[in-house]
This record gives structure tokens, C-alpha cells and sequence, in this order.
């Protein structure tokens, strides 16, 4: 008997922490709601020549997807980050403005509103900006960097 309260007991703390996690983890990310959601999903060669040395850290490389385009950005070892290039501050339609990397390499700046971003983690460093820059998924596999969302 003992045994099957144990089991019980076990099995219900393990769907409230079900619940807890799907409640707590389905907030929405509020720069969500400004750039449109577009499906994100391919990998490359972060030792291919087309990628700007990538694969060392400190660098980057623009690829095309998302909604206006990606920022790859090597952290250290395995740790990727990839950015949406639309910024967060202004209005997704004006094709105009996009989010590029400047002349440091760690700074990404949105040159409609002035607003700078640090590529370490996608938050809003200078300027008008509150939200940090979306950012997408991204899992190294040998040579290969997955980035979907």
C-alpha cells in the first residue's frame, strides 16, 4: 500500500509541475508581438567560407531568413546567439530600417531610431529601445549550426 501512495503522490506532483511549467513558460514575448512571426529552420557549415569565420568567437555573419533577415553571432565554444534584423522599435513595414552590426563587432544598431543592442545577449544598450532584439534558437551539431525557432 505504502508503494502505491508513494507512486500516487509522485504522479501528482509531477502534473502540477506540468502544469506550472506550461503556464509559466507560455507568456508571451512582448517583441513577439511587434515582428511577425515567420518559421525559422536551417542549418550551415560554420566553417564555410560564405560565413565570414563564423566559427571563430567574436565574429558574425548576416544570413538570410526570419522576417528581415539574421545576425549569427559566436559567444564562445558551442554558444551561438542568432538575431531577427528587425528592430524591435520601430514598425516592422518600413523596410528601410534594419539592424546591422557596427564597426566593433559586439554592438548591433538599428540606424532609423538609434537604437544599439549587445550581440552577448540581444538587449537594448543606447538609444530608444526598451525590448532586446528577437532572437532564434540555435543548436551546434559537429560543423553545422541549427537555427530555427
Amino acid at each position: 500500500m505504502k508503494i502505491a501512495r508513494i507512486h500516487n503522490l509522485g504522479l501528482g506532483t509531477l502534473m502540477i509541475a506540468f502544469l506550472f511549467f506550461n503556464i509559466s513558460c507560455g507568456k508571451d514575448n512582448p517583441v513577439d508581438k511587434i515582428i511577425p512571426y515567420v518559421v525559422v529552420n536551417f542549418s550551415f557549415d560554420v566553417n564555410g567560407v560564405n560565413y565570414n569565420n563564423v566559427n571563430i568567437p567574436g565574429n558574425w555573419t548576416y544570413v538570410t531568413g526570419g522576417y528581415r533577415g539574421i545576425i549569427i553571432y559566436h559567444v564562445i565554444g558551442d554558444e551561438y546567439k542568432a538575431y531577427e534584423r528587425t528592430s524591435p522599435v520601430n514598425y516592422p513595414n518600413d523596410f528601410n530600417c534594419r539592424v546591422n552590426v557596427d564597426d566593433s563587432g559586439i554592438i548591433a544598431v538599428d540606424e532609423c531610431s538609434e537604437s544599439k543592442f549587445i550581440l552577448l545577449d540581444g538587449s537594448p544598450y543606447e538609444g530608444p529601445a526598451t525590448l532586446p532584439l528577437k532572437q532564434y534558437r540555435t543548436r551546434l551539431e559537429g560543423q553545422y549550426l541549427h537555427v530555427f525557432n
